[in-house]
């Protein structure tokens, strides 16, 4: 599985990884010592969560080295009048008529609660290269897909207010 990437995303991975190594996990091997010393294991509950606390941060940094191992590097630029990474598209939804903004951003940062819809997700690939006015088909299946026109598209940054995703 390949996904899809941009520097920046993978330069704020690495970050957090770096914070979590040097940081958090000595924070979490300490919290694990504090709390084996206090005796008994079998019913010591601060100890089986800051081992709880110390695997998760643990499986955090495989995640996040493993999104960027198998990354795709894409590029945030694009044409000035066309959809790309990080450019705010409104939408006319022809189904029913309604107007929606949405944010397309690489997969590390969908949050589709949010607006931020990933260029992996039917919309965001349908959308991307298209230009202002255009009807464009946003296939979801073999058997279901909609319409939307290209209201208007602005073009934004990745300031960083986008959060990496979770797991």
């Amino acid at each position: 599985m390949h996904n899809q990437l941009t520097e920046n995303d993978i330069k704020r991975m690495k970050e957090e990884i770096e914070h979590r190594k040097l940081v958090v996990r000595k924070e979490a091997l300490e919290a694990v010592k504090e709390a084996r010393a206090q005796g008994d294991l079998s019913e010591n509950f601060e100890y089986y969560a800051a081992k709880r606390e110390k695997n998760r941060n643990e499986s955090r940094i495989r995640f996040l080295e493993r999104m960027i191992k198998t990354a795709e590097i894409i590029p945030e630029d694009s044409k000035e009048d066309e959809v790309g990474v990080n450019n705010t598209v409104e939408l006319l939804f022809e189904e029913d008529q309604t107007v929606e903004k949405i944010k397309i951003v690489t997969t590390m940062r969908g949050n589709s609660l949010e607006g931020l819809v990933s260029t992996e997700s039917p919309i965001g690939k349908a959308l991307l290269g298209h230009k202002t006015g255009d009807r464009v088909y946003v296939e979801v299946n073999g058997s279901y897909g909609y319409y939307v026109v290209i209201r208007s598209i602005e073009k934004t940054v990745d300031d960083g207010s986008d959060k990496i995703r979770s797991f």
